[in-house]
């Protein structure tokens, strides 16, 4: 009995993996590697911002076995989403969207290369709330996988147990499966097809860490010309150490805050200057295009 139930546990993963391989396709990246990809809808693929470059060309290898030009449609460093456009429109299904998942959920992860069928299933690790990436982005969950998936699952999709999509994989810091949740592409996606490209909050300043007993923060190294710190009235050789009343301990953290929705609003910095604290009202502008 138990052998059965395990064979039929195996024949559902499986079925999950080749029913939702039409949805995938690869690509060969900058890195001289693979990565995947899955049909969004509308014709348009998703996978990892990483992966990509601008202005490089970009064939997509279908589950068919059939190649396509894609354009690069726009990239979102903040939440690791880039948007793909092949030049014929593609008539891949779409996947469900999963209902919220625990940890210890089954998690399959789906890739692609040259055509071939990529699958290694796992658990859901983590499960948290919403979180800050490091480039400033707005992240609606916190989810970990406890899933053994090498480079080529990079862009893919991650499924449950439904075969509904949890969201893509990335690779965290030391390479930990992470899933960028659907809720956030979704978001991602829209602002890709609207602008090609998503804003992310402008200083106009180099900035330095600071750690020492008088102070602890991110200096002020250099001044963009026409930057918002320069109009502000920041000076070379100021510290950072608040925002909004908050400590800030190095660039690092005011980058975390520089996200999509920091562009245009009104920040209150505090600023050591020549061993005094002062504040400094800085509006935030946009990041120009690279």
């Amino acid at each position: 009995m138990s052998d059965f139930n395990l064979n039929a546990f195996s024949d559902a993963i499986a079925d999950i993996a080749a029913k939702a391989t039409p949805t995938t396709a690869s690509f060969a990246t900058h890195h001289h590697r693979t990565a995947s990809a899955f049909h969004w809808g509308d014709g348009y693929f998703v996978t990892a911002e990483e992966a990509v470059e601008a202005g490089e060309e970009i064939e997509l290898t279908l589950a068919s076995g059939e190649t396509a030009k894609a354009e690069l449609v726009g990239r979102d460093p903040s939440t690791g989403v880039a948007l793909l456009k092949p030049a014929d429109a593609a008539t891949a299904p779409v996947l469900d969207r999963a209902s919220p998942v625990r940890p210890g959920n089954i998690a399959i992860a789906i890739g692609s290369s040259q055509g071939a069928v990529l699958a290694v299933s796992g658990s859901v690790g983590e499960v948290g709330p919403a979180w800050r990436s490091m480039r400033g982005g707005t992240i609606d969950r916190r989810i970990n996988l406890a899933v053994g998936a090498g480079g080529r699952f990079e862009g893919g999709p991650v499924l449950d147990a439904k075969g509904a999509l949890i969201g893509m994989l990335l690779f965290g810091p030391r390479g930990r499966a992470l899933v960028m949740p659907y809720e956030t592409i979704e978001r991602a996606v829209a602002t890709l097809r609207e602008k090609g490209h998503v804003a992310r909050g402008y200083l106009g300043a180099g900035l330095h860490p600071v750690r020492d007993r008088d102070a602890r923060g991110a200096m002020v190294m250099s001044l963009d010309d026409n930057g918002p710190a320069k109009a502000a009235g920041l000076s070379l050789g100021d510290i950072i150490v608040a925002w909004n009343g908050e400590a800030v301990h190095g660039p690092r953290d005011l980058i975390r805050r520089l996200g999509p929705d920091s562009a245009g609003a009104s920040v209150k910095l505090g600023v050591v200057r020549g061993g005094e604290q002062r504040d400094v009202v800085l509006t935030i502008g946009e990041k120009p295009l690279s």
